[in-house]
C-alpha cells in the first residue's frame, strides 16, 4: 500500500509522542499485513515523523524532493534527521527545480498526491497559508479522491 504524507512542520516538542504514535496507529490500520510504501518530501515535523514510523513498521520510504537547494534551506539543527532519514530512503526524487519555494512545494505535494493510495494529514483542521500548506494538500487530495485520514492528537499543537 502506497500512503502519502502532509503536515505541519512546527510541532512542539511535547506533542511528538502523540503525533508519532497516532501515525502508527493509522499506518497499522491501514495497511495491515500488506506491504508499506510511504511517500514524503521529508520536511522536519510531521514528514519526518511518518518517515520513521514507516521505517519501524518495516516499509520503504520514497522521498520527494522540491528542489535542488532543499537540503541547504534546513536549519542547521535539521540536518542530521534529514541526513539520516534519506540515507534510510529507497528511492529519492528531485524535481527540477533549482530554488525551494511555493511553486516547488505544490508540485513536489502533486508528485506524492498522484502516486498514493492514501493520505495521511498530520493537520490541526486550519486553512493553508497558501498554496502548498497542510490544508491545500487535503483539499487537493479530497478534490482528485485520494482519501485522507486526519491525525491531530490530543495535546498536539503548533509552535
Amino acid at each position: 500500500m502506497r500512503v502519502g504524507i502532509t503536515g505541519h512542520t512546527n510541532l512542539v516538542p511535547e506533542c511528538v509522542d502523540a503525533v508519532h504514535a497516532a501515525i502508527r496507529a493509522v499506518l497499522v490500520e491501514e495497511a495491515g499485513g500488506s506491504s508499506l510504501i510511504g511517500v514524503t518530501c521529508l520536511a522536519p515535523g510531521a514528514d519526518q515523523l511518518f518517515a520513521r514510523v514507516v521505517l519501524e513498521l518495516g516499509g520503504k520510504v520514497e522521498v520527494v524532493l522540491p528542489a535542488m537547494d532543499y537540503r541547504a534551506k534546513l536549519k542547521p539543527e535539521r540536518v542530521a534527521a534529514y541526513d539520516e532519514l534519506i540515507a534510510r530512503a529507497d528511492i529519492v526524487s528531485v524535481l527540477p527545480f533549482m530554488l525551494s519555494g511555493r511553486q516547488a512545494y505544490v508540485a513536489a505535494n502533486e508528485r506524492m498526491l498522484a502516486s498514493v493510495e492514501l493520505l495521511v494529514a498530520v493537520w490541526d483542521g486550519q486553512p493553508a497559508g497558501g498554496r502548498g500548506g497542510t490544508g491545500d494538500v487535503v483539499e487537493h487530495a479530497r478534490a482528485s479522491g485520494v482519501p485522507v485520514v486526519v491525525v491531530w492528537p490530543e495535546g498536539a499543537a503548533r509552535g
